[in-house]
């Protein structure tokens, strides 16, 4: 299906994140279905719709995803230049359209991009091929892999002093976690809370397709986490709850049990600082 200019201009003025949840996750559904990107399409779409389109770019043609990689900076009107990372993949079903191998030499360049939404990207990205290489019981040969060790040890421990604190640490957080996992650890597991129910992100594919949802749905990302039924079986949460008033009251704790609660946490946070603070302490 080519790009139609009847509809095409609406691209460049709608915005995922203002729409509402269930017409945003039914328009991102269709693109991902249908919408091929053309280079019409890419110079008319809004930033938003760019990560939208990302994956379909794939799944239909993977042609443009390599090219894109391999460039440091995408076609951009004045004033809004977007990188790379914008094309970050979405889930593991955009990787398995390229070859593993073939694709890290370009993301090896990407990071040692000046931007750093871009370096943390190619970071997630590399993650991500080594996650759906164990899935595949494949080894992922790569013929220098110490140079890639080396770049990622180096953004993990990154202390240049010319780049933001806030994003300094960012890229460390994430790089550490990413040289982890390559080197033969496991994915770190966050915790997600909403209401009474807790969602576990515990590998990169779901880590990636959370962060796409969450880009496009912005501040009632919880909400639709409670109740919307394509979300809840994307994340394997299962049917919606519905619990009356009575039951939320009977589940809800008290302020005192939170503040017994939250009083052991300190005490025992101040004893394993003390410990490792303590001059004594073997240090190995």
């Amino acid at each position: 299906m080519a790009c139609s200019p009847s509809w095409s201009p609406c691209l460049a003025m709608a915005q995922p994140a203002l729409l509402p949840g269930s017409i945003a996750l039914l328009l991102w559904a269709w693109a991902a279905t249908w919408l091929p990107l053309t280079s019409r399409t890419w110079s008319l779409a809004s930033p938003a719709w760019k990560v939208f389109l990302a994956d379909p770019v794939v799944r239909v043609d993977p042609q443009p995803l390599p090219a894109c990689m391999a460039c440091s900076v995408l076609p951009c009107k004045p004033g809004h230049c977007y990188s790379p990372s914008a094309l970050a993949p979405t889930s593991a079903t955009s990787l398995t359209a390229c070859p593993l191998p073939r694709q890290l030499p370009r993301l090896l360049q990407l990071l040692s991009s000046e931007t750093v939404n871009l370096r943390i990207a190619a970071g997630e990205t590399i993650a991500l091929l080594f996650e759906l290489a164990r899935d595949l019981e494949e080894d992922l040969i790569y013929e220098d892999m110490d140079a890639l060790f080396s770049a990622l040890r180096t953004l993990a421990t990154d202390s240049n002093k010319h780049r933001a604190k806030a994003d300094r640490r960012r890229q460390r957080s994430t790089f550490r976690a990413v040289l982890h996992f390559v080197e033969g650890g496991e994915c770190e597991e966050e915790t997600v809370r909403f209401g009474l129910e807790v969602l576990y992100v515990d590998s990169w594919a779901r880590r990636r397709i959370y962060a796409a949802f969450k880009a496009v749905l912005g501040s009632g990302m919880h909400h639709h986490l409670q109740n919307n039924e394509l979300l809840r079986d994307i994340f394997g949460l299962g049917p919606v709850l519905v619990l009356d008033a009575t039951a939320l009251k009977a589940c809800k704790i008290s302020r005192f049990e939170k503040h017994l609660c939250n009083a052991a946490a300190f005490k025992a946070r101040t004893k394993a600082r003390s410990r490792v603070r303590d001059k004594r302490a073997d240090i190995l």
